[in-house]
């Protein structure tokens, strides 16, 4: 996966051991593949565990695999589809 550095950081909120956000890790991956397959732009990932971060925990906890952008979340952030909408009506698409 490529990413250039003036794109944002997309925030994966999420929990080790937990399967859903696993099954949105590679999805996540997938959807990125072919966003750069497309000449769409893609965002950095960070991973945010809320084991490591329990202020989190209550905002995010029931909600997770959590995607956040530009201000815009995408609460149990599961399937493709989901996933490419969000990052179009975040990021876009090429022209």
């Amino acid at each position: 996966m490529t990413h250039s550095p003036s794109l944002p950081t997309l925030e994966f909120y999420g929990r080790t051991g937990c399967e859903l956000c696993d099954e949105t890790r590679l999805t996540l991956q997938a959807v990125l593949e072919q966003r750069v397959r497309r000449g769409d732009p893609i965002p950095r990932i960070q991973e945010i565990d809320l084991a490591d971060h329990p202020d989190l925990e209550p905002r995010y906890g029931a909600l997770i695999p959590v995607l956040a952008l530009y201000g815009n979340e995408l609460t149990l952030a599961m399937g493709s589809r989901a996933i490419d909408t969000f990052l179009d009506r975040t990021m876009g698409r090429a022209a």
